[in-house]
């Protein structure tokens, strides 16, 4: 997506995952091109790709209307991610080939970087490639392209996380130098439970949070 198109995207997709639109809410178009203070387009791209991650139902040439996902349903693609990226793990232990080894712990280092100087918008954006890499180093397409997209489903749901900025990162830094580990010592079973557990407390966060707001709407 353009970058405008992005922000436009990420802004409506915060405000879904936080519960600040309701479910079954319109997203018309032209009151949100005069929101941004845009054209039509980028409003049409942005509200494109939060139809595509499940976040709403297009209505052609109008907008679209906020989907009604429910604590289950949530709860339901946060198991199926843990999975699907655990398996990923256990895979890339075993078949990631030198270079690509090589360039996992390039990204867990920006990932350190990005710690040490508190720059959240650097560990999302080094976090994001760190997990595709590993996705992608299953060797698998069918099983990669399944983690990723429900990944990017996600996404607005996962950045919501209770604690400090430095806090979460740091330990989900610590939690991926155990991945980073058994991956490094061909330990795939290790390197698929590391990962599911790292998943698995994202998951618990998210859940209370989701569930919190369900309650509160």
């Amino acid at each position: 997506m353009p970058t405008i198109a992005a922000q436009i995207f990420q802004t409506l997709a915060d405000r879904i995952a936080q519960g600040d639109v309701a479910p079954g809410q319109k997203l018309e178009e032209k009151a949100l091109a005069d929101e941004f203070g845009v054209s039509r387009t980028p409003v049409r791209e942005a509200l494109r790709e939060l139809g595509a991650r499940g976040l709403i139902e297009i209505n052609p040439r109008r907008g679209g209307v906020v989907a009604r996902i429910s604590v289950p349903q949530l709860a339901d693609m946060l198991e199926a991610e843990c999975e699907l990226e655990a398996t990923c793990a256990r895979l890339a232990a075993q078949r990631l080939t030198a270079v690509e080894r090589e360039q996992l712990y390039d990204l867990h280092r920006r990932c350190g970087d990005a710690v040490k100087d508190k720059d959240l918008e650097g560990y999302l954006a080094a976090n994001r490639d760190f997990h595709d890499h590993i996705c992608r180093g299953a060797h698998n397409t069918t099983i990669a392209a399944m983690a990723v997209d429900l990944r990017a489903r996600l996404a607005p749901f996962r950045q919501r996380q209770a604690g400090t900025i430095e806090a979460r990162m740091q330990q989900s830094l610590d939690e991926h130098q155990g991945i980073v580990d058994a991956i490094r010592a061909n330990d795939a079973r290790t390197a698929f439970d590391a990962m599911c557990a790292h998943n698995a407390r994202l998951s618990a966060g998210v859940m209370r949070l989701f569930s919190e707001s369900m309650l509160a709407s």
